[in-house]
Order: C-alpha cells, then structure tokens, then sequence
C-alpha cells in the first residue's frame, strides 16, 4: 500500500485530484515541469481552472501562499501561458476562434430624426 503524496501549499482537493489525473502527483513532479506547463496539462486534460490555479502552482513551488506572488510574476507566468497556448494545434473538430467584431444598427426612427435635421 502506497503513502499519499503530503498536502502541498496551496493546493486543494480539487485542484490535486486534476493533478492527480494529468500525472503529477508530487511537488517535485510539478517542480520537473514547472507551473505553466502543469496548468497547461490540467487545461488540456479538460478541466476548467482559473488562473488562480496558476498563481497557486508558483506558490507551491516558491512556498509561499498564491496571494504573496508579485504581481510582476503573475505576469510573466500569464504571458508564458499565452504564449505556450499560441503554439498549441486549435482543437480538433472545432475551427479556430476567429477576431471578434461588433456590429453596430441603426433603428430606423433615428434615421428618420437625422433626415429631418438635414433638411431644416
């Protein structure tokens, strides 16, 4: 009978069992592949975590709690995250995401209000 792995700082139940199930299962498994990659592989695996997720893989790397990550550091780890999904394939079965565009219509009773003020 195996031993459980010790409670790592500021991982919770639910956050270790998503760990649990991408493979890493120790605080030096997550050390191998560092935070961003770990969150990637929760990401991937289909769980929907929040960055906080993150912020908690780099305080139980640095041991110290989430919230004492510099706000520096929270960025760098972001933009690495954004930068490692950029190179990912897009999903299969699904197109990528295109831009995002707004599309503005004008009701037809301003149209009649600004015919009238061209005409006066």
């Amino acid at each position: 009978m195996s031993t459980p792995a010790p409670k790592m700082r500021n991982i919770g139940p639910k956050s270790a069992a998503w760990l649990r199930q991408v493979g890493l299962r120790t605080r030096e498994d997550i050390a191998a592949v560092g935070a961003v990659d770990a969150f990637m592989r929760v990401k991937r695996a289909g769980f929907r975590p929040s960055l906080n997720l993150l912020y908690a893989l780099e305080g139980a790397l640095a041991d110290c709690h989430w919230q004492e990550i510099p706000q520096a550091r929270r960025e760098q780890l972001v933009a690495e995250y954004e930068a490692a999904t950029a190179l990912l394939p897009p999903p299969r079965g699904r197109p990528a995401a295109g831009p995002v565009t707004t599309t503005l219509v004008q009701s037809p009773e301003s149209d009649a209000a600004t015919d009238d003020d061209d005409h006066a």
